[in-house]
């Protein structure tokens, strides 16, 4: 039996940890995708600044679904050894937060302009050192496809997956930005390896990220399939709704519309726009969110 469990980057609602929670409240989410702890991103918090994050989010009830590490996201010519480090404070979050995945990225071009592709073996020699320290832990790591980097497009995604068996975090607007339809082309070849999904939709006419349902990522279907498969994992909300003009014309239960516009404070808008947005969605195919622990 299916399970569709949902989470999200809070710190497009709000900056502070507390702030973040105060919007998902309201929600029912009890899950939360950590990656800014107010004026520090996850991957540099210190060992007691993460101790207490993690006490934090416990006792208001949360849990982390994934470290939201940027990982993989600087040139593939840096200073590797430098970047593995940050990789294993990554790591540590994981741990001290008992998250089960770490989120990552698969490097950009380095300075010679060559395309990414030429750097496949480099790539994956530092994929395999992150592989190896996060299975002594326990902590799974997922790769997102980005934009610009050697997994950008779906063939190379599966590369990665199926070349050092880890699972893959699938974002719908970052394949119609890199101009890849999410469904059917991108999904059926990746459908195997789709561990957790980050929900933003986007419109192939101009790029414009959108929320669930209103680009032309086609999640219903998505989630049908996945629906049908038997997926057990995470939705991470994703909002990036810089401009929406399409919320006059969302049709909400239960007076949640007149709730969404009083906020005063944009990203928690956005982000409950977001959210509802992805549970209409769900409802229209028979699929009903888990929001609880």
């Amino acid at each position: 039996m299916s399970r569709f469990v949902i989470s999200g980057f809070a710190d497009e609602a709000a900056k502070y940890i507390p702030d973040q929670l105060d919007v998902l409240d309201p929600l029912g989410i009890r899950y939360i995708e950590l990656r800014g702890c107010g004026d520090k991103n996850v991957g540099k918090l210190t060992e007691a600044e993460g101790e207490a994050f993690a006490r934090l989010l416990a006792d208001r009830g949360y849990r982390v679904s994934a470290i939201g590490s940027g990982v993989g996201k600087t040139k593939i010519d840096s200073d590797l050894d430098e970047h593995f480090a940050f990789f294993m404070n990554n790591l540590r979050m994981a741990q001290i937060f008992g998250a089960p995945y770490v989120r990552m990225f698969s490097f950009y071009p380095g300075e010679d302009g060559e395309p990414i592709s030429r750097h496949r073996d480099t790539v994956l020699r530092q994929w395999e050192r992150y592989v190896r320290e996060a299975d002594k832990v326990g902590v799974r790591l997922l790769h997102e496809n980005e934009g610009g980097i050697y997994g950008q497009m779906p063939y190379c995604c599966r590369d990665l997956a199926e070349t050092l068996g880890i699972g893959l975090i699938f974002d719908p607007a970052n394949f119609i930005q890199s101009g890849v339809r999410p469904y059917p082309d991108a999904f059926d070849i990746l459908k195997k390896y789709v561990k957790y999904l980050h929900v933003k939709d986007c419109r192939m006419a101009d790029g414009q990220v959108q929320p669930c349902g209103y680009g032309d990522g086609r999640l219903a279907e998505i989630f049908q399939k996945l629906d049908a498969a038997g997926f057990e994992g995470f939705l991470s909300l994703e909002p990036h709704l810089k401009k929406f003009d399409g919320f006059d014309g969302l049709e909400l239960e239960g007076g949640k519309k007149q709730t969404i516009f009083a906020m005063q404070d944009h990203g928690a808008k956005t982000f409950h726009v977001a959210a509802e947005a992805l549970f209409q969605t769900l409802r229209s195919v028979g699929i009903e969110p888990h929001l609880g622990l």
